[in-house]
């Protein structure tokens, strides 16, 4: 089976545990002749995918009782890959969720390590520095890399570990993340995991 996330900018396509990405302007659909089962945020390049007949949309699958509205498509597919626990998926924005026995809880967003560095610089030039993650987050920070990161850092993983459930990290800052928690598993690939749970239990189009 491939899977396909389709985001703003990039197309990735996922088989048999390997990734190939493409530029989502440049990705011709039609190049594709095997069923491509796919996830989308991309309005664009679902206006070119809606006659091909062998995209097949995942987030028909979704039952939207257990979700709200207006909640990403990439954010539901990490869930529905946990039974139990809280997903932390780290990327432009870092989202977190939680799941308990099957069941979505709630969650909630905050920038993303980059967004938030960015932020700090236009606050002041003085603030135009990178994170350190190799500060000690219950330590008073004596520099501004240190006071920044502490800063940002020290209250959300805090919220996080008061959630009091098996911890999963997924997105490109996951490695960098999972260094502040004592136990956490890094999963990068969990929005695939999730497609297929979803697949699974609905019905294969």
């Amino acid at each position: 089976m491939t899977l396909c996330d389709i985001g703003n900018t990039t197309v990735d396509l996922f088989y048999e545990g390997k990734h190939t990405k493409y530029n989502a302007t440049d990705f011709d659909p039609s190049s594709i002749l095997d069923d491509i089962y796919f996830v989308s945020v991309n309005r664009v390049f679902n206006e070119r995918i809606k006659n091909q007949s062998n995209w097949h949309d995942v987030s028909a699958l979704i039952d939207w009782n257990h979700y709200y509205p207006t909640m990403g498509i990439d954010r539901i597919m990490v869930c529905e890959s946990v039974h139990e626990g809280v997903i932390v998926d780290a990327g432009s924005a870092i989202t977190v969720d939680v799941m308990n026995s099957g069941v979505y809880q709630g969650g909630f967003i905050s920038l993303g390590l980059r967004s938030a560095q960015e932020a700090y610089a236009r606050l002041s030039p003085a603030l135009d520095v990178s994170f350190n993650f190799e500060v000690d987050l219950t330590i008073m920070a004596k520099n501004t890399p240190d006071a920044l990161t502490v800063g940002f850092l020290a209250p959300l993983i805090e919220k996080i570990e008061s959630l009091g459930k098996p911890l999963y990290l997924t997105g490109g800052d996951a490695r960098l993340l999972s260094r502040f928690f004592t136990e956490a598993t890094v999963e990068e690939d969990l929005i695939f995991t999730g497609m297929k749970k979803l697949i699974d239990k609905g019905s294969k189009c």
